[in-house]
C-alpha cells in the first residue's frame, strides 16, 4: 500500500489545500485537469458542495472523485432525515473515509483513489478541517494540509515556512492564493487558475476566483 501511494502522487496532476485559521477554515485549488501528459481541462472545480455546511477537495481520478462527492452527499441527506439534525464535519469525514476504504479493498479491475480534504462547520459555529488518504486513512488537521496531489510538496514547503498559529482567515486566504500560486509555477500537473473558499460559521462562501494565463513576451 506505501508504494500504490508513492505511486499516485505522481499520477494524481493537481493541488489542493486546507488552512486552519482561528476563525474559520480556508481551502482552495487550482484548476487545471491532467490524463498523463495531456491537459484534458483548463477549468475545473475541484472544491465541491457535499452540502450547505460542507466542502470537498479531491486528488485522484474524475470519475472516482464524481463517485466519492455523490455516495457521501447522498448518505448524508439519508442521514440527516432520520436523525433530524445535521451530520458533524467529523461523521462526514469519517463516512468518506470508510467510503475509500472499502472501495479498494474490494476485488476489482480498476483501483478506486480519491485523496481528499473534508472542511465544514458544526451546528455550534465551530469549524473542522480532515485529510483522508487514497488508502482511507483519516486525520484531523490542526494547521494546513495538502493531501496527496502532485502540487503537494510546493504548497507544503510554502505553508511550513508562512504558516502561523491563530491566522485570520482573512490572512488565510492570502496565503492560499500564494499558496496555489508556486504550485502553478513548479508543477506541470497544475495550474490555469486558483479557486478559494472559506467555512465559518456564518456559512461555505467563494471568495476568489482567477483565471492564469501564459502569455507571451
Amino acid at each position: 500500500m506505501d508504494q500504490e501511494l508513492k505511486n499516485s502522487i505522481l499520477k494524481t496532476g493537481t493541488t489542493i489545500l486546507g488552512i486552519v485559521c482561528k476563525d474559520g477554515i480556508v481551502m482552495a485549488a487550482d484548476k487545471q485537469s491532467t490524463a498523463g501528459n495531456i491537459v484534458m481541462s483548463k477549468d475545473s472545480d475541484k472544491i465541491k458542495e457535499i452540502n450547505d455546511n460542507m466542502l470537498f477537495a479531491g486528488t485522484g481520478m474524475v470519475a472516482d472523485i464524481q463517485r466519492a462527492v455523490k455516495i457521501a452527499a447522498a448518505e448524508l441527506r439519508l442521514k440527516h432525515l432520520r436523525s433530524k439534525s445535521k451530520p458533524s464535519v467529523k461523521q462526514s469525514a469519517n463516512l468518506l473515509a470508510s467510503i475509500i476504504y472499502q472501495s479498494i479493498r474490494q476485488p476489482q479491475m480498476l483501483q478506486f483513489m480519491v485523496g481528499s480534504l473534508i472542511g465544514g462547520v458544526n451546528e455550534d459555529g465551530t469549524t473542522e478541517l480532515y485529510s483522508i488518504d487514497p488508502a482511507g486513512g483519516l486525520q484531523k488537521i490542526n494547521e494546513y494540509d495538502a493531501n496527496f496531489g502532485s502540487g503537494m510538496p510546493y504548497v507544503l514547503g510554502l505553508l511550513e515556512r508562512q504558516y502561523k498559529k491563530d491566522i485570520s482567515v482573512k490572512d488565510g486566504i492570502e496565503l492560499a492564493k500564494e499558496a496555489i500560486l508556486s504550485s502553478t509555477q513548479r508543477d506541470t500537473g497544475s495550474g490555469y487558475g486558483i479557486d478559494v473558499f472559506t467555512i465559518t460559521k456564518e456559512g461555505i462562501k467563494k471568495v476568489f476566483k482567477k483565471e492564469l494565463k501564459s502569455e507571451f513576451k
